[in-house]
């Protein structure tokens, strides 16, 4: 689904979500634009030719974009931190907010010292104006893009906050309770984005999977909740559409006010949507592959993301 048209208006009630896949997610806060993990390339892998292959077409081009205020990246994995992506990013005057370490690859890409933002947990930046604020918080997880980087830079969850919205994006993470210090610390959130997808029994506590996510949204004290990191890659061994099919099944019982868009599907967090499962009508990528049951080749289950 293409969201120009919807991005040439202002939203209604002054927070407005489109989810473009996997994590990335631009968010319109009271007129600043703020955009997620972006990753627009064909494959969330250091190579071109072999890596969890992207299944579902980004909705809108990169160069399509509207203007941005500020780009948040949560950690350093292929899946979150893309090279192509950044440095096309690089030639436009955006600034970064990212976790400690993670501006070193920024700037290697070409993207100035001066526009890039680290924070450790608990840390704030707030943009030019002081309209809006982004706090990175704890969560589970890992980093590296190779083997002998692992754990060199931070991954952080974060919140991004207005006067009058405030949102709260996962990046990676496993359920941890440190959510219930973030929501005594923000308060009650318009909007969580959690992580739902590539999950697996032996990986430990690196990754919600639904039934976590939902742990953790009620850790947070609930709100809105976007599913995100799932629909894009086959980064682990489940049914593509399997944690959101987890998720319309036990979310309505536990009290979850669940927005599942399509991709592109522009909307407003505190108006809801109709719970339609659309993603069991998809059949085939833009290069025919079926993918509406896909598992990755073992060779493509890359440790540095799934492990």
């Amino acid at each position: 689904m293409n969201p120009l048209e919807s991005w040439r208006r202002k939203p209604s009630t002054g927070f407005r979500a489109t989810w473009l896949g996997h994590s990335t997610v631009l968010l319109e806060m009271d007129g600043y634009r703020i955009l997620t993990d972006p990753v627009w390339g064909p494959r969330a892998s250091p190579f071109r030719l072999i890596g969890p292959k992207r299944f579902q077409p980004v909705p809108v081009a990169l160069n399509a974009l509207p203007e941005l205020d500020l780009v948040v990246i949560s950690h350093d994995h292929y899946d979150h931190l893309d090279h192509p992506t950044i440095r096309a990013l690089a030639r436009q005057p955006v600034p970064f907010v990212t976790s400690l370490g993670v501006g070193a690859h920024l700037e290697a890409w070409g993207v100035p010292r001066e526009r890039i933002t680290e924070l450790d947990w608990w840390e704030s930046h707030t943009l030019p104006g002081g309209e809006v604020a982004v706090h990175a918080a704890p969560s589970q997880h890992f980093s590296g893009r190779s083997f002998s980087d692992r754990n060199a830079t931070l991954w952080s969850s974060f919140v991004v906050e207005t006067d009058n919205h405030r949102a709260f994006f996962s990046g990676d993470t496993g359920l941890t309770t440190e959510y219930t210090k973030i929501r005594a610390r923000f308060g009650r959130f318009d909007l969580v984005m959690l992580e739902v997808g590539a999950y697996h029994p032996s990986w430990g506590d690196i990754h919600l999977g639904p039934e976590n996510a939902l742990e953790a949204l009620k850790f947070l004290g609930g709100g809105a909740f976007l599913p995100v990191h799932w629909g894009t890659f086959a980064l682990a061994m489940h049914d593509w559409d399997a944690p959101v099919e987890t998720l319309l099944h036990l979310g309505p019982k536990r009290g979850a006010q669940l927005l599942m868009p399509r991709l592109g599907e522009a909307l407003e967090p505190s108006l809801g949507t109709v719970l339609t499962p659309w993603w069991r009508s998809v059949d085939a990528g833009d290069d025919g592959e079926h993918v509406t049951r896909t598992r990755p080749a073992i060779s493509e289950a890359l440790p540095w993301l799934s492990d």
